[in-house]
């Protein structure tokens, strides 16, 4: 065969479209590299995050409040008639059983004198119906009275008996507003108000005193649905009022209601104090220390991981280094930095902390430090075998 001079030509032309397609598929490579990259940071939502830590924990439960009377009633009159003595002024300390205040009391008796006599007759017709009425049944025995006699007789007997039973109704009645017509004290306490005067003719149901009882003394208070738990009988309070502001009242709780308030969300708390010398009186403010407690090594996140959503406080929680899962959380103490995590977190878990508006449980992020900076993988796995280990019985 002879040589063809245009051979070596075509080889380097061959040559040369091979390296112009090699070039062309790395170009294509790398633009779906950088497409795919493009893709998945706009699928994968960024998020900033920190590390659950422990640190000493002081909760400190405080509250404010009212001094209340525990006993607090209005004396009214029970029977109606002019106040002829008034025995207790305003403002003093009563004791039970203590006269108060008298109404007519002439009155009362003359009325049960009345009422004696009505019933002496009542009993007086009874006996005469009862002789009656015995004598026709002895005659009707032997056919000496009739039946529609018999049953005159027996009927005025049966007449006569309850007006004797209504005539011992009435004495007692008479009775009973004669002792009513002495106004007494119902508990030992103070006469905060006096409503009548001497002179003043009153009906069934005036007011004549407010009474109040002053020993012990009750202050109330509100506590906040967090710190329902953390309250029972006879717990020891430390109360504080404004008259007196450098002097601390022991008291101890007696009452908690059994409901929380769906309005306000608090508990409503009563604690007893003794106040035997008066000095603390209904209506003053009072604020309420129930104590402290410390929880050394407690579990804290920063407050801004904490939403609160229809079902409680959630956070979401890194995994593997890209996905979050959705925990719900029991929250303690909070201030403005961060929030205590009684149950859900343990200490160095990885918590978002900013963009979570677009955050659904499992979902892939695109993950930066508070600072700016990607966690290392090492940590995140190390994180991550610390709580295979956990769950691991």
């Amino acid at each position: 065969m002879g040589h063809d001079p245009r051979r070596p030509q075509r080889a380097r032309r061959y040559k040369a479209l091979a390296i112009v397609s090699l070039c062309a598929l790395g170009l294509l490579a790398c633009a779906k590299a950088e497409t795919e990259t493009s893709m998945a940071s706009v699928l994968a939502p960024p998020v900033m995050v920190e590390t659950a830590t422990q640190r000493h924990v002081i909760d400190h439960i405080k509250a404010t409040g009212e001094l209340t009377a525990p006993a607090r009633a209005t004396i009214a009159a029970q029977v109606e008639g002019q106040v002829t003595e008034i025995r207790a002024r305003e403002g003093v300390a009563v004791a039970k059983g203590d006269v108060l205040l008298v109404i007519d009391p002439e009155r009362r008796k003359l009325e049960v004198a009345n009422a004696e006599a009505q019933l002496a007759q009542a009993q007086a017709e009874l006996a005469v119906a009862s002789r009656n009425y015995e004598r026709t049944k002895r005659l009707s025995k032997g056919n000496a009275a009739s039946e529609a006699r018999l049953d005159e007789d027996r009927t005025r007997e049966s007449l006569a008996r309850s007006a004797r039973a209504g005539a011992e109704a009435q004495l007692g009645l008479a009775r009973r507003a004669l002792e009513d017509a002495t106004v007494r004290a119902p508990f030992d306490g103070l006469l905060a108000r006096r409503h009548v005067s001497v002179g003043e003719y009153l009906t069934q149901g005036t007011a004549l005193y407010e009474l109040v009882a002053l020993d012990p003394i009750e202050v109330e208070f509100n506590l906040a649905e967090i710190d329902s738990s953390k309250v029972e009988l006879g717990h020891p309070v430390d109360v504080v009022v404004a008259p007196y502001p450098d002097e601390h009242f022991s008291a101890k709780v007696s009452m908690i209601s059994p409901t929380i308030d769906p309005h306000t969300r608090t508990l409503r708390v009563k604690a007893e104090l003794p106040n035997t010398e008066g000095r603390l009186r209904p209506g003053l403010f009072a604020h309420v220390d129930l104590g402290v407690s410390e929880r050394p090594g407690a579990i804290t996140v920063n407050v801004d991981a904490v939403l609160q959503r229809a079902d409680g406080s959630v956070v979401y929680r890194l995994v593997d280094g890209s996905r979050v899962e959705r925990v719900r959380v029991k929250t303690g103490v909070r201030n403005i930095e961060w929030v205590e995590v009684h149950e859900g977190l343990a200490p160095g878990d990885v918590v978002v902390v900013r963009g979570q508006v677009r955050l659904e449980d499992g979902i892939a992020v695109t993950v930066r430090q508070a600072d700016g900076s990607v966690p290392s993988p090492a940590s995140v796995a190390a994180r991550r075998d610390e709580r295979e280990a956990e769950r691991t019985p």
